[in-house]
């Protein structure tokens, strides 16, 4: 009885901790009143420097809402691909917000929230064709793609039939879009609205969607209590709409339903 009495006891001491070091990160930046978020500001319609020179994009959007749920300033930091998870291990950050898919290998770092975004893989042309549900629609119209890419391998599974023009790069396959060389180009909705916005004259619309890879958040390991509060923030401007309406305003398509790819 003793024995089970002082397991009992340790356990409860043990949780205590717990629990106490897990709400310690979310009331450190309470209290600080400043929570800092990494973004980028190299990834269109994610994060950029916009004619005024001030940070815009989805990422940036969301940062700046989640400050404003916490009731705290916003501290933006400006991260790349390659710093932002040692920015947040080595407590330079409290959160990053900048398009990070939530990988495996990732995930012995950091901890990551729900999905918040996700980028869209999909072939895109000239609104008039509308959205199709089958590739093979497209019929002879050829689509072009950088030769050896996860496009080439999809197009040519769903369409094998088709044609399909092959380049070295994204960049020549997109060239050779805006040149009308090719009716279609098989790359990610990201790429293909900075193609419309940078050549106005050529269309760049959803013609067809294959799958999406979903961005998350991402905290330091251990800050369950503020994974728990960015879920819940997450949830919540789902559910009232407003991940449809930031979609909606930088991608043109209301928030995917990752369950459907």
């Amino acid at each position: 009885m003793r024995s089970l009495t002082k397991f009992f006891a340790l356990a409860a001491l043990a949780f205590g901790l717990t629990i106490g070091t897990a709400n310690a990160d979310l009331q450190d930046i309470l209290d600080a009143g400043v929570v800092r978020i990494g973004v980028p500001l190299d990834v269109p319609v994610f994060g950029v420097l916009d004619e005024n020179q001030e940070p815009a994009g989805l990422d940036i959007d969301v940062a700046r809402m989640v400050a404003e749920a916490l009731g705290v300033e916003l501290e933006m930091q400006q991260i790349t691909g390659i710093n932002r998870i040692p920015f947040l291990i080595t407590d330079k950050l409290d959160i990053v917000i900048a398009i990070m898919g939530a990988s495996s290998e990732r995930a012995k770092s950091i901890m990551f929230t729900s999905p918040y975004s996700a980028v869209l893989a999909g072939v895109f042309g000239p609104a008039e064709i509308g959205l199709l549900t089958d590739l093979t629609e497209v019929g002879d119209m050829s689509i072009g793609l950088p030769r050896g890419t996860t496009q080439d391998i999809w197009v040519t599974d769903l369409h094998p039939d088709g044609n399909i023009v092959r380049f070295e790069d994204d960049a020549t396959s997109a060239a050779a879009m805006i040149a009308g060389q090719v009716d279609l180009i098989a790359t990610a909705n990201i790429v293909a609205l900075d193609l419309a916005r940078q050549n106005p004259d050529v269309e760049f619309e959803n013609v067809y969607i294959h799958g999406a890879a979903s961005a998350h958040m991402g905290v330091r390991q251990g800050d369950f209590a503020m994974l728990q509060w960015l879920n819940n923030f997450i949830y919540n401007i789902e559910l009232d709409g407003t991940l449809d309406e930031l979609h909606q305003k930088w991608m043109n398509v209301d928030f995917p339903d990752l369950r459907s790819f």
